[in-house]
């Protein structure tokens, strides 16, 4: 089984490749996904944010409120890095695990915005990068959540460059709304297979 990563900044259309591959029958994780509910469920990840961050990341209910961190850990860099010296070995290790029980494919994916600056890149054989031009990746975000153009950029900021990405990949999709998504998946798929 291959282990393919998909990385690409925030607003790319990642998620969109992705579901073009689980219907080719290709088993996807969500790294992103798989971390908010860690954050949710995992009382040892809770405990440890407690105990860097302290009580302000909770919310009324007493979970790990997401919005709070984000806008702690997103203005100060050495509060992100102990941050995801928590969350990425916790997400690497249920990776390896959902990776056994998916085992007969041809060839899997993990999606993850931060790939490489997670160290993810290490757990997968080939990496595709998908990327898009910075003004439709804000349009994009400012779609789909709620928040602020000045936010968008401070999370794109501290991302890699697509540029950067585009060095370490094996493969790359443009979802620029110009090129059709499907074709350049299957040729991928076809050199995966």
């Amino acid at each position: 089984m291959k282990k393919v990563g998909i990385t690409g900044g925030i607003g790319s259309g990642k998620s969109t490749v992705c579901k073009v591959f689980e219907l080719l029958g290709a088993p996807v994780y969500y790294a992103d996904d798989e971390a908010k509910k860690m954050l949710d469920f995992d009382t040892s990840i809770k405990s440890n944010l407690i105990y860097l961050f302290g009580n302000s990341v909770l919310n009324d209910e007493g979970t790990i409120d997401r919005k709070k961190l984000a806008s702690i850990v997103f203005n100060d860099k050495a509060k992100l890095e102990k941050l995801n010296s928590i969350i990425h070995p916790a997400v690497a290790s249920h990776f390896e695990e959902w990776c056994q029980l998916n085992k007969s494919a041809l060839f899997i994916i993990k999606e993850a915005a931060i790939l490489f600056e997670s160290n993810a890149y290490k757990q997968v054989d080939k990496i595709i990068t998908v990327v898009a031009p910075v003004e439709l990746k804000i349009e994009r975000v400012l779609k789909r959540d709620a928040t602020t153009k000045e936010d968008v950029l401070n999370r794109m900021a501290n991302q890699m460059s697509d540029e950067e990405k585009i060095k370490k990949s094996d493969f790359v999709i443009n979802n620029d709304e110009q090129q059709l998504i499907i074709p350049q998946v299957l040729v991928i798929a076809k050199q995966l297979s």
